[in-house]
């Protein structure tokens, strides 16, 4: 009833770029906070970035002044690009709303499948 699905992850370079892309779709009666998370191989999942309906960002440090979150409220949809990548930024990459569904009395936490995103040269 409710899906979040990511497109855009893959292989990058070392100092390359991606931009994730997470559309929300079925029955919402509205949004909150959308983020991006990632999990690495053996590590837990963290966050990297959160964004609010009003578009108040915040972003882990070790992302900040390289990662940029956006997102496009009509379209339910939210953005994560990504600039110089390091081999450290290799992860699956999940997209999170706090999202109200139309058939709730309450909003929930909704997540992507996630995405591999891969920095190696």
């Amino acid at each position: 009833q409710v899906q979040l699905v990511e497109s855009g992850g893959g292989l990058a370079q070392p100092g390359g770029s991606l931009r994730l892309s997470c559309a929300a779709s079925g029955s919402i009666l509205s949004i909150n906070d959308m983020g991006w998370y990632r999990q690495a191989p053996g590590k837990q999942r963290e966050l990297v970035a959160r964004i609010t309906n009003s578009g108040s960002a915040n972003y882990a440090d070790s992302v900040k002044g390289r990662f940029t979150i956006s997102r496009d409220n009509a379209k339910n949809t939210v953005y994560l690009q990504m600039n110089s990548l390091k081999p450290e930024d290799t992860a699956v990459y999940y997209c999170n709303a706090d999202l109200w569904p139309n058939y709730a009395n309450k909003p929930y936490d909704f997540w992507g499948q996630g995405t591999q995103v891969t920095v190696s040269s």
